[in-house]
């Protein structure tokens, strides 16, 4: 029953997304020069998900807050993941990365925000009113899976799209596990 009601729920949510993000999102990482990556708490670890993908499938990636993260600097992508779009920390870095010249990607459960006004772009995960409290899935989690599945069907996209083979990815697995 539970199970059901998660998968309804983020099914919801995936069908009121717009369809155009994956080719608006595949375009910002193309052109950007090297991809930060930074989310708070549960959101944070959907990001380092979203960040290992990336790495997989080719791109120079970091995730915000590790000890081996350079400086962001112009021409490089900071994509922040924050269902309120006004965590402290991420409105830091997100001031700090737009004065360096960095373009900056909200995702976000909704579309006005600290962030979002600052961001260059806003992909919004369904719609605010989605987000109501749902019995059986408490604080964020509605946002967060949501995300996480919006953003391996964004990597499923950018395969697909390049032709990446699965080989040519798992040659770029981590091998010292």
């Amino acid at each position: 029953m539970h199970q059901q009601l998660i998968i309804d729920k983020i099914s919801g949510i995936l069908a009121a997304t717009d369809d155009s993000y994956d080719e608006k999102l595949t375009a910002m990482l193309d052109k950007a020069s090297r991809i930060f990556v930074s989310g708070a708490g549960r959101s944070g670890l959907i990001g380092r998900f979203f960040a290992m993908r990336l790495m997989h499938s080719g791109y120079d990636v970091s995730v915000v807050g590790e000890i081996v993260t350079p400086s962001i600097k112009k021409g490089d992508l900071l994509i922040i993941i924050s269902g309120s779009g006004e965590t402290e920390q991420l409105v830091a870095f997100t001031k700090r990365a737009k004065e360096i010249g960095a373009q900056i990607v909200l995702i976000s459960a909704k579309s006005d925000s600290t962030i979002g006004d600052m961001a260059d772009a806003v992909f919004q995960i369904g719609n605010p009113e989605q987000y109501g409290k749902v019995v059986g899935m408490p604080m964020g989690t509605v946002f967060e899976l949501s995300t996480l599945f919006f953003l391996e069907a964004l990597i499923s996209h950018v395969i697909h799209e390049k032709g990446i083979p699965e080989e040519e990815m798992r040659s770029r697995h981590a091998n010292l596990e």
